[in-house]
């Protein structure tokens, strides 16, 4: 009997390591940061408020960021950059991908660049939260033997595992 993605229903395999956890995570900054990038550049040559152009920018980045990784976790078990470090999220209990709520709520930290409504200082507030996010999951994940961080918890028990 096959899940998603051809994987067993209940497969287990390694917890991802941070290390490989990184390198995936790298790869899908570079992707999307380079599609965000594209598009803050359009948004600038079509608005002439910087204030319109910097609120649209920091809605359309976060959701640019969540939606990557909510839609490729929740559909295929991996984004981009998983699927190269042969990691793969499965849902609580190790059966299937996450749900759509579940591949947001673990990712949820990467949409705190919408801090970046608020002029000026908001860039700096996103950018703080992003850190302590980032901060967090690497505590979480170097002390918890199933190297799930606090995101993954309250996604309900998402667990990032080594398939190959």
């Amino acid at each position: 009997m096959g899940g998603a993605g051809g994987m067993p229903v209940n497969a287990v395999g390694q917890p991802g390591n941070l290390i490989d956890r990184f390198v995936a995570r790298f790869i899908d900054g570079v992707i999307v940061g380079v599609v965000g990038v594209v598009l803050n550049i359009v948004l600038a040559f079509v608005s002439d408020s910087w204030l319109l152009t910097g609120f649209i920018s920091a809605v359309a980045t976060a959701a640019l960021y969540l939606g990557y990784f909510a839609y490729f976790e929740s559909t295929r078990g991996q984004t981009i950059g998983k699927q190269v470090m042969k990691l793969r999220v499965f849902g609580p209990g190790h059966v299937g991908n996450p749900t759509l709520e579940q591949a947001a709520r673990r990712n949820i930290f990467m949409a705190f660049g919408i801090a970046g409504v608020v002029p000026i200082i908001g860039s700096v507030l996103g950018g703080l939260a992003g850190l302590a996010a980032v901060i967090l999951i690497v505590v979480n994940i170097n002390s918890d033997p199933q190297r799930q961080h606090w995101f993954d918890k309250f996604a309900g028990g998402t667990q990032v595992l080594k398939v190959g």
